[in-house]
């Protein structure tokens, strides 16, 4: 084997050792059993099948590859940043800054066309303005919200969430999929908002949340 390909394999299993750590960040999201929470790893997974099977429910054809990779791919900056809670304000205002600096940092790893590619996807997902950023937002805010339904919404009441969260959080899920976002919402969120494990705010109704 050539050095150049010898150093470049080199890098690319430095780079899938290192991802190995993805499987140790943990997220605030239980697994159905309702046991213990699920990790960065298992929320990918999860989503790249949700993809592969619910494509068709995009508002706009989606490249299904490009989808899952981007959906496989982008919590890796997290192994230097760290999982930030979907409801944590606090964490929020530093989020951006710390996943930049990690994304520079794990796809710098990788050979340059390779970590540019990865890259450039990451950014296409935080930027959700292509059709596969906003279905692959879509799973992202979806998968949780399933998880929470089929735990008696365990982790919503933990961390006291309120039905006015979760909307703002889900402002731009409907974006990728209509369909599938009102599909969640009557099927995964109300019934909680109606057993109380959902906080509602003075004002909010569970009938007059808006889709």
């Amino acid at each position: 084997m050539d050095t150049m390909k010898n150093e470049e394999l080199d890098r690319l299993f430095d780079f899938f050792r290192l991802i190995d750590r993805e499987k140790f960040i943990g997220r605030q999201t239980y697994l159905t059993d309702g046991k213990r929470k699920e990790n960065d790893a298992e929320h990918a997974w999860h989503m790249a099948i949700m993809t592969v099977l619910l494509a068709k429910y995009a508002n706009e054809e989606i490249d299904v590859l490009r989808t899952v990779t981007m959906l496989l791919i982008h919590d890796l900056v997290e192994i230097y940043a760290g999982d930030t809670y979907a409801y944590d304000d606090a964490g929020k205002d530093t989020q951006a800054v710390r996943e930049m600096e990690a994304a520079e940092k794990i796809y710098g790893m990788l050979p340059a066309e390779q970590g540019k590619w990865l890259k450039d996807l990451w950014l296409e997902f935080e930027a959700r303005e292509t059709p596969e950023a906003k279905f692959a937002r879509t799973m992202d805010n979806l998968q949780p919200m399933m998880l929470n339904d089929a735990t008696d919404g365990i982790s919503w009441v933990e961390h006291g969430v309120h039905l006015s969260q979760i909307l703002k959080r889900n402002e731009m899920t409907p974006c990728g999929s209509e369909i599938l976002w009102e599909y969640a919402r009557e099927n995964f969120l109300m019934p909680h908002v109606r057993a109380g494990h959902v906080l509602e705010d003075p004002g909010d109704g569970a009938d007059a949340a808006p889709l």
